[in-house]
């Protein structure tokens, strides 16, 4: 796969890293960077390949994505605009429906869609010198990829309130505190971080993994005792799987077990 505004890359097999690539422009996302994602994310949902998890960067040292390219959008009629946040909206909801862990290795400033695109993966490590917000309404817009939504189920109501209503800028470090992070690192530590973990889960059944991210994303939406049957029918997809019968066998011959995803 290859994309006017994306760099897509895979550095050891099984994992894909997907680096936004508008460095000049703050990788700021415009119509085309919308579409690629759409393409990418759409691409990896229909036919994963050997794909078992993907790391999701930013190129350059400081900023990994600073929101919505608002010269692009300088100008732009009500039709255009909408016309084009429909790109932006199908392209986090790719993401967010992508089977395959995404894992967030923020490199610098996510501000605006840029932060909902790191709310959007399953996880995230950042940057120390990094800062966060949400800063639509000091525009006269609010946050539309998710934001509203991905940002209380991270952090809870009132904390997701005081950043979205006030748009002011937050640390790394209060990004970890309140959840929105799962590790703060050195800058240049970000990345191998991202991708020893991303090893770790390639390592492991892909079936397994695929399933139990997809029962964890769409039973938080249920109640729980709806949730428990929706867990049993994934585990149950598992049962019949070789790489089940893999995992055992290796347990048993104490030695490191081969998934082919089958």
């Amino acid at each position: 796969m290859t994309y006017e505004t994306l760099a897509l890359e895979t550095p050891e097999p099984h994992i894909l890293v997907v680096r936004l690539n508008r460095p000049a422009s703050a990788n700021a996302l415009n119509t085309q960077m919308g579409r690629d994602l759409l393409a990418c994310w759409t691409a990896l949902t229909e036919d994963p390949g050997d794909t078992r998890c993907v790391v999701f960067t930013g190129a350059g040292e400081k900023i990994f994505c600073a929101g919505g390219d608002l010269k692009e959008r300088n100008g732009m009629t009500d039709a255009a605009w909408q016309r084009q946040h429909e790109i932006f909206e199908r392209s986090y909801w790719a993401l967010m429906d992508c089977p395959i862990p995404v894992i967030a290795a923020v490199n610098g400033h996510a501000y605006a869609g840029g932060l909902e695109m790191v709310l959007a993966c399953d996880f995230a490590y950042g940057s120390n010198a990094a800062r966060f917000a949400l800063t639509e309404v000091t525009l006269g817009i609010m946050p539309g990829a998710g934001g509203t939504q991905n940002l209380p189920r991270a952090v809870g109501e009132r904390r997701a309130k005081e950043i979205i209503l006030t748009g002011k800028p937050f640390s790394a470090e209060q990004a970890h505190e309140w959840g929105i992070l799962n590790q703060v690192l050195p800058p240049e530590a970000v990345f191998p971080a991202a991708m020893e973990t991303a090893r770790t889960i390639a390592g492991n059944a892909p079936h397994s993994v695929r399933q139990a991210k997809k029962s964890i994303h769409y039973g938080l939406q249920m109640d729980v005792r709806t949730g428990f049957r929706f867990e049993i029918e994934a585990y149950n997809r598992l049962v019949g799987t070789e790489d089940r019968i893999e995992g055992v066998k290796s347990f048993n011959e104490k030695r490191k077990p081969v998934f082919k995803g089958r």
